[in-house]
């Protein structure tokens, strides 16, 4: 059964941009990905949760960072959108979305190297890098590039 694509709600997310000292960002290795696909911790907002908790705890989830060592810099004004290509819906979140909304934050790490840890529970990231945010554009998979540009371009008075 195909659902009309247009009848399906995007999917609330919350997404991080980490900034380290040098003014790079993070960014990982999807585990789940055949081909080369970075991105920034991001993932779904619980029932109840606000947004600045969800990107704290999948911030912690994912790369084992605690709230504690990072400062909230900004957040993106508006919900930044994004469709889900033709051939993962219906695959994705149990078909329920067409895409997600996200509310992006930008963080400034306070610790170092050695508190990333990204062998957690549900692993998300093969491996990670710190990288600057025109490299984060050029290894983001396609149909988040828009997104990622947005969001960037938004934050552009903090990044380099």
């Amino acid at each position: 059964m195909m659902t009309d694509l247009e009848s399906l709600p995007y999917r609330p997310c919350a997404g991080v941009v980490l900034l380290n000292r040098d003014g790079l960002i993070f960014t990982g290795q999807r585990i789940d990905n055949p081909v080369p696909a970075w991105q920034m911790p991001q993932g779904g907002i619980d029932a109840g949760e606000k947004p600045k908790q969800a990107a704290l705890r999948e911030l912690w989830e994912e790369t084992g960072i605690r709230a504690d060592l990072v400062e909230k810099i900004a957040k993106t004004r508006d919900w930044v959108t994004y469709d889900l290509p033709p051939e993962l819906l219906g695959k994705v979140w149990k078909g329920k979305y067409k895409g997600q909304k996200q509310k992006w934050f930008l963080f400034r790490f306070l610790g170092e190297d050695s508190d990333v840890n990204i062998v957690t529970e549900h692993p998300e990231f093969s491996v990670w890098a710190w990288k600057p945010y025109t490299e984060v554009l050029d290894s983001i998979v396609p149909f988040k590039r828009a997104v990622y540009a947005e969001v960037f371009d938004e934050f552009r008075d903090w990044l380099r």
